[in-house]
């Protein structure tokens, strides 16, 4: 029979490894990274050497990589951002706010796959320094 020692390592490993879980059963719905680098594994960078008063990017079309619009504002300044549907306006959807050297931030929600677009930006301010954004859509 084994020692009370023994069981105790042995129960204190197992258990262990059940609030772990192990990777080799996750479901691939459940991998947010994965979702995370295929969405925006296909950015798109636009550039404008001189921000001024802003710009539009695109067109483009929405694909089923993402489900979103995002946007990345990569520049030294922030900037507002919003969306164009082309097909069926010239005017903005809502603008939203991107801080300066921005993370990736939903400009659009709930996209259908094949909708064309423009994303425009508009400066807080004239801007001498090049605008940098990159898409993912």
């Amino acid at each position: 029979m084994a020692s009370p020692v023994a069981r105790l390592t042995a129960l204190t490993a197992a258990l262990s490894l059940l609030a772990l879980g192990s990777p080799a059963h996750a479901a691939p719905e459940t991998n947010l990274f994965g979702s995370y680098a295929t969405c925006y594994g296909g950015a798109v960078r636009s550039y404008f050497q001189t921000a001024g008063w802003g710009g539009d990017a695109g067109p483009y079309r929405t694909s089923t990589r993402c489900r979103d619009i995002n946007v990345r504002n990569a520049s030294e300044f922030g900037v507002e951002a919003c969306v164009i549907f082309i097909d069926k306006t010239d005017k903005c959807n809502y603008r939203t706010y991107l801080p300066s050297r921005s993370d990736f931030i939903t400009v659009a929600t709930n996209v259908r796959d094949g909708v064309r677009f423009q994303v425009r930006f508009e400066t807080l301010r004239y801007e001498y320094e090049p605008l940098v954004a990159y898409h993912a859509y």
